[in-house]
């Protein structure tokens, strides 16, 4: 299923539905960031997706980065709150999501890179080399604000 990702846009789809979500920042020993390719929309992002009933967000932010890139991982703080109501996710089956997502900081403890069919790429980034990588604004917004170390402002 292909997604486009509106932010901002006078001409994005009425948002028709709103899922929990979680995404997660993980950062190993020597200060790399766990990113993967989306096989939806070909650009790098953090592992993350919707919650299922039955689990919390910082479980959902674990199961997803497992799921996706094969890192088992440890939620170790929260990198942000993101619920721009201004911000669409349209997917070819009709649905208009309306983001709403917790951002988690976590460590990796356990496993190997592997892919899912929701990512053609996974890899670590040294900090500097995230800029010049294809990415979703909010996904980037993410990113930078793990590393200014700042939560960003409720709205």
């Amino acid at each position: 299923m292909s997604r486009r990702d509106y932010e901002d846009d006078p001409n994005a789809p009425k948002a028709n539905s709103l899922v929990p979500a979680a995404s997660a920042v993980v950062v190993d020993d020597s200060g790399r960031i766990l990113l993967q390719r989306r096989s939806d929309n070909g650009m790098w992002a953090l592992p993350g997706g919707a919650m299922h009933i039955g689990e919390s967000l910082p479980d959902c932010a674990a199961r997803e980065t497992l799921e996706e890139t094969g890192i088992e991982v440890e939620v170790i703080g929260i990198v942000g709150t993101y619920t721009n109501p201004r911000h669409v996710f349209a997917y070819d089956d009709g649905e208009v999501r309306q983001e709403f997502s917790i951002c988690f900081l976590a460590r990796p403890v356990a496993g190997e890179l592997t892919l899912s069919e929701e990512s053609t790429d996974a890899r670590w980034f040294r900090p500097s080399e995230v800029a010049a990588l294809p990415m979703v604004p909010s996904i980037r917004k993410r990113v930078n604000d793990w590393r200014n170390g700042t939560m960003p402002a409720l709205r």
